[in-house]
């Protein structure tokens, strides 16, 4: 996919076609986490501080712009995504789910995702989050 914007608009479209603010999606998303979701936190690499990494983070951040529909950032670097593969280590119930889904939800508020858009994200957070579950309640 080329940088310029495709003819049916993707959610990364439809979000201003911007990898900054991608990027502060991801931030606040673990922002959030590292304050409000420290089991959630606990499940990703952290660094010395015992935060999730910068280089997880940064991993994200490029998955994400790809994920919404923005240019090919995390499969050159990482491979395909494997979603299911790459979380099986993670024994990841409702309750890490639900966290997870919290995370998201506060960092699409906290940088302005909304409208049809927003609606889209959510039906397709909660799909993604719900796919990952591999242990039972």
């Amino acid at each position: 996919m080329s940088d310029s914007q495709p003819a049916s608009p993707t959610p990364y479209h439809l979000m201003g076609g911007s990898d900054e603010l991608v990027h502060r999606l991801a931030l606040a998303f673990y922002a959030r986490m590292a304050t409000h979701e420290p089991e959630l936190a606990r499940t990703h690499e952290l660094d010395e501080a015992g935060l999730v990494s910068g280089r997880t983070q940064h991993r994200f951040s490029l998955f994400l712009i790809e994920w919404l529909g923005g240019p090919a950032r995390y499969t050159p670097e990482n491979g395909h995504p494997r979603l299911r593969m790459r979380h099986a280590h993670v024994p990841i119930n409702s309750n890490l789910r639900d966290a997870w889904l919290r995370c998201m939800q506060f960092a699409l508020d906290e940088v302005g995702v909304s409208g049809d858009v927003r609606t889209f994200l959510n039906n397709r957070f909660a799909d993604v989050a719900d796919f990952l579950r591999n242990r039972p309640d």
